[in-house]
């Protein structure tokens, strides 16, 4: 298991992207990410109405390929851990700006998924650290990857369902990371719970 690797939160998208055209490029997953980051960037800050979705739309299908195609890199570069705070940065910085161009009524909403979301990466972070396990493949398709919600969110934007889709995304993923969350460190205590016990006991006598 690359930790890297799930810490990226690659959807099948990205994963088919990074199998196929991924491997025809001899450019690393960190300057791919940095140079995704900054088209997406330069789109974010452009866009305005009444082509804000447009423009985002394009900018976010380049940027897939471009970040995808590093989807399937062994994840061992000197600047490899670099790349999934920039993912992070990149999604949750698209998401808030698509929301203020697109409909700002439905920044609550907005700040409702990105809760759901970083519950998950902060949750993914330390079930490695300390059960030394991912979550369930699962809920990475479910969840559809980095790449799936911004293409996801794009194409709701541009038919003006924004914030009916991010009602059910933050309801739906918060409620499946969350239990599955609480599933998973209730078996870890129970599983480690009799090992904890005996090293008591053990220093009692």
């Amino acid at each position: 298991m690359n930790a890297l690797r799930t810490y990226r939160d690659d959807g099948l998208i990205a994963d088919w992207i990074g199998a196929t055209a991924g491997r025809a490029l001899r450019v690393g997953e960190a300057p791919l990410t940095l140079l995704g980051a900054a088209i997406l960037a330069v789109a974010l800050g452009t866009a305005e109405r009444p082509l804000s979705e447009l423009v985002l739309a394009v900018a976010v299908g380049v940027v897939v390929v471009v970040v995808g195609a590093g989807a399937r890199r062994s994840h061992t570069g000197r600047f490899a851990w670099t790349v999934p705070p920039l993912l992070r940065l990149l999604e949750y910085a698209f998401l808030i700006r698509l929301t203020v161009l697109a409909d700002p009524d439905a920044m609550p909403l907005c700040f409702a998924l990105l809760c759901a979301l970083a519950f998950h990466h902060y949750d993914t972070v330390y079930r490695l650290r300390q059960q030394g396990v991912a979550p369930p493949a699962w809920t990475r398709f479910i969840g559809g990857g980095w790449e799936g919600r911004l293409v996801v969110f794009s194409l709701l934007a541009a038919l003006d369902l924004l914030a009916p889709g991010m009602l059910v995304a933050a309801v739906v993923l918060g409620a499946v990371y969350v239990t599955e969350s609480v599933r998973s460190w209730m078996h870890f205590a129970r599983a480690t719970r009799p090992a904890v016990i005996d090293d008591e006991e053990a220093e009692d006598e």
